[in-house]
Order: C-alpha cells, then sequence, then structure tokens
C-alpha cells in the first residue's frame, strides 16, 4: 500500500508542537510495517537552518528527502507564512504529476491549504483519504471568525468526503459529533509515545538552570498558548507556594516555543507581580535529549489546557516516571489512572492537586508507581493495528464503489 500523508508541519520544525512528532511516529511505524509511505509538508524554512539542507536534495517542488527508514519527505517551497498557513503554489505540480501513485491519503489538521488542494485532486482521481483534525475542528481559540469562515469555503468540502475522521480520543470523537459529523464516520484512534531506548540520567537538567536538588520542581512543556492555560498555571503555583511550607523553594519551568510575544510578556508580567521572581522560569523550546532531562528531573508535570484532543506530553512525563495533573478537558485524561490527577479547569482545583502531590511523599511515591502502568498503556503498537484496518477498509470500500 502506498500511502501519502499531509501534514502542515514536519521534521525539522518542532517547534510546530506535538503534531510534528505524532506524523513523523505513525509514518515511520507503517514503513517498519513493509508500508511505502511519503510525507507531503511545508518547507517552513529550510535553508535558514544551519547545515539542514545538507540532508536534502532539490526537486521540482522545493525540497526532497528519504529519512528514517525510507519515509520520502517532500517539502514543498513557501511563497507565504503566516503562523500555521502557507501558500504553496508547487502544490498543483506535484498533485498533477505524482498523486496518483498512492492508494489513500491520510491529512493531519486544519486551517492551512495543503488539505484542500491536495483533497480537490483526490476527489478527481478518485483516491480515498482521511482527516485528522487533531483537536482543531472546533474552533476555539483565536481568528474564530476566520477559522469559521474556512469551514465554509473550504473545510466543509475538505471534510465532507473524506471516508473517515480519526479523533484520538473519546473526547474529540463526542466534540465532532456535536458539530455536526456522523458517528458512523469516526474512528478513535488515539495516540503512542516514541521514548528514547535508554533515558538521561538525573539531575542534568537542574544543573543546567541551577535548579537545586531538594528544590520542587513544577514542569510545563508546550507551546507558550492561551489554550493551554500557562496563566493559571502560574496563578495556581503563587497561590499553593504562599501557603505551604514545602512551597518556598520550588520552581516552576515553563518550556516550550513562543507564538505571541504579548501573551509570553503578560505571562512575566504576571509572575513579577505575584513576587515569584526567579521562581519561575522561562526556558524557551526543548526538544529531544534535554525535553527528556527536563521530565526526569520534575516532581510534578502539569497540563491545564483549556482544551486537548490528547496530551503527549502528559504521556511523555509518565515514561519518565513523573506523576502528571492534567485538566479534564484533555483527551488523555481517562488514561492516567494511578499516574497522577485529573481535575476541573479551575484554578483552586489545580492549587489543590499541586499541594495533594508535592506535600504528601506516599502519594507522589504511589503515583510515581502508576507512571509505569501508564505508559505500558500507551505504546504505537494499537494505534499502528487500527491505523492499517482503516487504511484497508478504506480501500476496500473504494474498490465495492
Amino acid at each position: 500500500m502506498r500511502i501519502l500523508k499531509v501534514a502542515q508541519a514536519y521534521y525539522p520544525f518542532q517547534e510546530k508542537g506535538g503534531p510534528v512528532v505524532k506524523v513523523r511516529a505513525i509514518a515511520r511505524g507503517l514503513a517498519q510495517r513493509g508500508y511505502q509511505v511519503t510525507v507531503l509538508t511545508a518547507d517552513l524554512g529550510l535553508s535558514k537552518r544551519s547545515n539542514s539542507t545538507a540532508k536534502y536534495e532539490r526537486c521540482a517542488w522545493g525540497w526532497r528527502s528519504v529519512q528514517d527508514g525510507g519515509i520520502e519527505v517532500v517539502y514543498l517551497s513557501s511563497f507565504m507564512h503566516y503562523r500555521a498557513l502557507t501558500i504553496n503554489p508547487h502544490v498543483i505540480g506535484f498533485c498533477r504529476t505524482a498523486l496518483r501513485q498512492f492508494d489513500l491519503v491520510h491529512f493531519y489538521g486544519l486551517y492551512d491549504l495543503l488539505g484542500p488542494s491536495v483533497s480537490h485532486f483526490c476527489r478527481r482521481l478518485g483516491i480515498p483519504y482521511v482527516v485528522e483534525p487533531m483537536g482543531m475542528y472546533r474552533p476555539i481559540v483565536r481568528n474564530i471568525g476566520l477559522k469559521r469562515m474556512y469551514h465554509v469555503f473550504l473545510g466543509r468540502q475538505f471534510v465532507g468526503r473524506a471516508r473517515f475522521l480519526i479523533a484520538t480520543s473519546e473526547q474529540e470523537k463526542q466534540e465532532l459529533i456535536e458539530d455536526g459529523i456522523e458517528a458512523s464516520h469516526i474512528v478513535i484512534r488515539r495516540n503512542g509515545i516514541d521514548f528514547p531506548q535508554e533515558l538521561p540520567a538525573r539531575g542534568e537538567f537542574r544543573r543546567q538552570w541551577s535548579i537545586a536538588d531538594n528544590s520542587k520542581l513544577i514542569l510545563f512543556l508546550g507551546r507558550l498558548v492561551s489554550k493551554k492555560s500557562p496563566d493559571m498555571l502560574i496563578e495556581a503555583f503563587a497561590r499553593w507556594r504562599s501557603k505551604s511550607t514545602s512551597g518556598n523553594d520550588a520552581v516552576l519551568v515553563l518550556a516550550g516555543p513562543v507564538e505571541d510575544d504579548a501573551f509570553v510578556s503578560r505571562l512575566k508580567a504576571n509572575a513579577d507581580r505575584l513576587g515569584l521572581g526567579k521562581r519561575v522560569r522561562f526556558v524557551g523550546p526543548i526538544y529531544d535529549h534535554e525535553k527528556w532531562q527536563a521530565y526526569r528531573d520534575a516532581d510534578v508535570f502539569v497540563l491545564p489546557s483549556q482544551n486537548e484532543n490528547f496530551g503527549n506530553t502528559a504521556a511523555e512525563s509518565a515514561v519518565c516516571g513523573t506523576p502528571v495533573i492534567v485538566t479534564d478537558r484533555c483527551g488523555i485524561a481517562p488514561l492516567v489512572g494511578q499516574a497522577g490527577i485529573v481535575i476541573p479547569y479551575d484554578c483552586d482545583e489545580l492549587e489543590q492537586a499541586l499541594g495533594r502531590l508535592l506535600e504528601d511523599p506516599v502519594m507522589l511515591q504511589h503515583c510515581q508507581e502508576g507512571c509505569r502502568e501508564m505508559a505500558r498503556s500507551l505504546s504505537w503498537d494499537d494505534p499502528l493495528d487500527v491505523s492499517e484496518k482503516l487504511y484497508r477498509q478504506c480501500l476496500s470500500e473504494d474498490a465495492r464503489r
């Protein structure tokens, strides 16, 4: 089976968040199972990265590379770039000359122009496709009016003609149903976790950022955007610290790429207003080995999102044995089990959860032990099985048509 995966961002552009990690993990898993996988994505600045183009070759559509055990990646030349949106005129040439070689197309995400463009040619050529919205289907934050216009002019045809939509959690499935998608057209396929064979030793991240071994370290890792509520975490941390005798030396680390300088400036100003000073560290984006170092050295990981279709970072934390606090608005919440605490989206609840984990050594150890069970349940084997079954069903239905 020849599979094309279309995603707005792909490696090496890890600053675009969890979707980049997920698409690569699924592509690698399918390639290891013998499928021919190509990823079509946008060039978000390969030439600006030091030595990055050494692994790539020029092609008619932009750049081309073979990665991760035979996955072909095509980076379409971009002539405009605004947030997640790019204009890629060469997508038309790619579709006219190369698209018909694929048996099935899998689209990731919404609110870009790649999906509608490629899906148009899929419909013309009779190639079945599936769409994985990755929590983007419902417009909830930023540019809501423009997103609604996207659905009216582009998304309705793009999504409506897909064989299936893939939800990564029961929560996302219910949101899609509430927004008018038929339940029979939705398949749940959770995310998995792609982690290193050997985790780093403890202490490296703390030494790098001069955080004492005996200080409580609370970690947030993700894009610093309003949807993920780092502002609420700062507030809850300040409240807990002011009331707890064990909070004097505690440190809150906010790690992740910045999408809105003004929002991050407000976060820093709020931390100063609350008298936190160096108790809150903004360490910027961290990836690969440094990311795993941070998980290993944290006492607690917090994902306080207003809405999260899954929440890979909480799963990665559990792999490292670090208990998690997540809101019940995160798709991963039902899988947390004994690995941490699931709370309503509320600052007081978050403050109390911090106290329960950081002030009770017995509970903290219990959750650390629970992390092992959560990690075991999050391999990529089941998601890849679901993907294979879904792809075969699409081709089988297409053959019957």
